[in-house]
């Protein structure tokens, strides 16, 4: 497994995005993320999920049995998104409330155990932490952006309650765009769909934009070399 930490990185937060490329964790994005500061919870929540899990996998994989791998990591993932869900509870109860459900289904998160079973499983600790770090912050930053772009234009907010979802502290982000009311449509499950699209449709064009200009560069660095043969 590679362990260039840049790629590592890039792989998580852009190339091998959970949401905008692999299209995994689709429920709760379009369940919750009706507002930016549902999708950032949720997505926090993922992430620690996600590293700690790695870290852990990627600790006992010499001593698991590859005959009962899967089970081992569906038990822990099951364990530590039990604590999170106790954790929310606890001291972030009114979000806890908001997400509901959707919180303990991170368990079926196949991004988790799929990180779990293709990478932390065959790498080292760190790796493996830096791993399910940027996996988790690209599908938060996903996630939040869905939520934010339904928000903005279905209710005229930016990150609504977030000082009494996920604290005090976060009062900073609330924003509210003056004289707009938003389109309904937005914050309902089509709304989520159309902006899914929009953002998977963005993305291709980024990506195709970017592969063009690497192709550039490259026929421009060759062309030096080719005249100096002949």
């Amino acid at each position: 497994m590679s362990t260039d930490y840049k790629q590592i990185v890039k792989d998580g937060l852009w190339d091998n995005n959970t949401v905008m490329a692999q299209m995994l964790a689709l429920c709760p994005t379009m369940a919750v993320t009706t507002s930016g500061t549902n999708g950032l919870g949720m997505g926090l929540a993922s992430t620690a999920v996600l590293v700690v899990s790695n870290v852990i996998v990627s600790m006992i994989r010499r001593i698991v049995s590859p005959t009962v791998r899967i089970p081992v990591f569906i038990v822990l993932i099951a364990t530590l998104v039990t604590l999170v869900d106790m954790v929310m509870n606890a001291w972030l109860h009114e979000l806890y409330k908001v997400l509901g459900l959707f919180i303990a289904l991170i368990v079926v998160n196949c991004a988790i155990l799929g990180r779990a079973e293709a990478f932390a499983a065959r790498t080292g600790v760190l790796p493996s932490l830096v791993d399910g770090l940027a996996i988790g912050l690209g599908m938060t930053g996903a996630m939040t952006a869905i939520g934010l772009v339904r928000e903005f234009f279905g209710a005229g907010t930016l990150f609504a309650n977030a000082s009494g979802l996920l604290g005090p502290a976060f009062g900073f982000l609330e924003m509210q765009i003056p004289g707009y009311g938003g389109a309904l449509l937005m914050i309902l499950p089509p709304g989520a769909f159309a902006v899914l699209g929009f953002m998977l449709a963005g993305k291709r064009l980024i990506d195709a934009r970017l592969e063009g200009r690497a192709q550039r560069a490259e026929a421009a660095e060759a062309e030096p070399s080719d005249a100096a043969t002949a």
